[in-house]
């Protein structure tokens, strides 16, 4: 399973990374976890506000930290469907940037 984390280093990106790679590794999920920074690439994806999480090329979150129920579910193969990314720039208005 192939993840991408969007975002370009606020507080809120760094957490969904550890969070994501925490609960793969108590679910015992081999994952190929990339942090997409670059800004032309995380627009690319349709981000507006970070940080995005991408899952074999599907975006399945923008904006705020997911929860981990929400992560284990993507682990789990229970990715959600892909939604449009909230405006604003990063984490929802640039508030944590």
């Amino acid at each position: 399973m192939e993840i991408k984390v969007l975002g370009t280093g606020c507080a809120n990106c760094k957490t969904t990374l550890k969070l994501i790679e925490d609960v793969a590794a108590e679910k015992g999920v081999a994952v190929q976890l990339e942090k997409v920074e670059d800004i032309q690439a995380i627009m690319g994806y349709g981000v507006m506000s970070t940080p995005g999480v991408v899952i074999d090329g599907k975006v399945v979150h923008a904006g705020g930290v997911p929860s981990r129920e929400k992560i284990a579910g993507w682990l789990a193969g229970k990715a959600d469907a892909p939604q449009a990314a909230p405006s604003g720039g990063c984490c929802s208005g640039g508030k944590c940037c």
